[in-house]
């Protein structure tokens, strides 16, 4: 009696952990999750002359769209959760700042990363990358053009701007289930409301994430597609993009496709944008 009454207390916090986690949504919903910010000193490496951007700062967003089929995280922030170990908060790395770790954060609205049905990156830059192996146990949906530069040797002289992150963020996604699609959109959910982009140019296998909102309409993550609103006004694209001449062929494809579906571009760095959204716990539907 007595060993089966430790086992019941042992089983409690499993029990409680499945009783917070959310039922699944009746239409889809989207969480905006803080992963910082980068200081920028200027737009240079951008294009950029003096005067010409209102601000050189970015936010990096992570994000998670709960589907009542499942869940896919996009984007897992520019520092890992591991650097909050010794308590010491913000932790800065560089340009990066981030006041909050993801993984409590995705805690804090129900889910941990065994919940995330899908892992999607919308490149392999390091900013976009720090906590991708948390989810080494969701299916990852990537671009070959991006999958396979990420495995290949990594040159002793790889340049800092535009060059793959850290091996060390895809260890343990080597040995995930892996989507890799060759060059195409893909339909996550198999309705239309979650569509994966093919965007190529920023990096080889650039994805761009489409959503359809019920009540905040459709719109479209950028990824690093753009980085401000302002490369839009002034046509600038990064120095550093892997193919400037498909970068701007896949920003006049999406272009096209934002009229076509009257979709809202949210240029996920923007740093004026961004401060504005809603942050989880709160979500857009």
């Amino acid at each position: 009696m007595a060993a089966f009454a430790l086992a019941s207390l042992a089983a409690l916090p499993s029990i409680f952990a499945q009783a917070r986690k959310p039922a699944p949504p009746k239409t889809l919903r989207l969480y905006v999750l803080d992963c910082g910010k980068i200081t920028v000193a200027n737009g240079d490496s951008m294009g950029f002359k003096p005067g010409e951007l209102s601000t050189a700062n970015m936010v990096t967003p992570c994000f998670l769209i709960v589907h009542p089929k499942g869940t896919l995280m996009w984007d897992t922030g520019e520092i890992p959760d591991s650097a909050f170990a010794n308590g010491v908060s913000p932790a800065t790395q560089g340009a990066f700042t981030v006041d909050r770790p993801l993984l409590p954060q995705l805690a804090a609205i129900g889910y941990t990363p065994a919940d995330v049905t899908y892992l999607a990156l919308s490149h392999y830059h390091g900013d976009h990358v720090a906590n991708a192996n948390a989810f080494a146990g969701s299916t990852w949906i990537v671009q070959k053009g991006d999958y396979d530069a990420i495995f290949a040797p990594r040159p002793a002289n790889q340049p800092r701007l535009g060059a793959v992150a850290d091996p060390s963020f895809f260890t343990a996604l080597a040995k995930s289930k892996t989507m890799v699609l060759n060059g195409e959109d893909h339909d996550v959910f198999g309705d239309g409301t979650v569509v994966i982009k093919f965007t190529p140019g920023h990096t080889p296998g650039h994805q761009s994430l489409f959503l359809k909102l019920a009540k905040t309409g459709p719109i479209l993550l950028s990824g690093d597609l753009y980085h401000y609103h302002e490369e839009i006004t002034y046509k600038r694209i990064p120095s550093f993009d892997f193919d400037k001449e498909q970068t701007a062929k896949s920003r006049a494809m999406i272009d096209e496709f934002l009229k076509k579906n009257h979709a809202t571009l949210w240029i996920q760095h923007d740093y004026n944008s961004g401060i504005k959204r809603r942050i989880a716990p709160e979500y857009y539907e």
